[in-house]
């Protein structure tokens, strides 16, 4: 698919050092109405992170909650995705350019329409999966613009 010039935003979540209410207040001031969950599994040690009461307190805030399996970062690849290795990082790119191709097509269209966010657990883009899944949002869309949420 060739690149397409048109505006939009995503912004990258990792809730690690999050309460559920400054997540909800973070995405309302951005004026995110959708949150997808990028993580393989929705379930959370944290209080408010699993699918359930997630979409719940997002629903109250209007935010619009989608899990997206498919965005998943598989467990036997997260430990070396977190040290740099390469072909941790290409396992995920070969994800998106094969079955998770059109949940990333989906994600690009949602967010050239309105604010989106992407949610994991890691605090830190550059140590997550979804810091792919961005990059790969932005080369197909010139102009998208990814926005790291502290």
């Amino acid at each position: 698919m060739q690149a397409v010039t048109t505006r939009g935003r995503i912004y990258s979540v990792g809730y690690e050092d999050l309460t559920l209410e400054s997540l909800v207040a973070q995405l309302a001031e951005r004026g995110v109405t959708l949150l997808v969950d990028v993580r393989l599994t929705p379930i959370s040690r944290r209080p408010g992170f699993s699918k359930r009461p997630l979409a719940t307190a997002l629903a109250m805030a209007g935010i619009e909650y989608v899990h997206e399996p498919l965005f998943g970062n598989p467990p036997e690849n997260r430990d070396a995705f977190r040290a740099g290795d390469p072909a941790a990082e290409e396992l995920i790119r070969e994800r998106l350019d094969g079955r998770a191709r059109r949940a990333l097509e989906q994600l690009v269209f949602e967010a050239r329409r309105r604010p989106v966010a992407v949610l994991c657990v890691e605090r830190e883009a550059s140590r997550c999966h979804r810091r792919v899944i961005t990059e790969q949002a932005r080369q197909l869309t010139l102009g998208l613009e990814v926005v790291d949420v502290p």
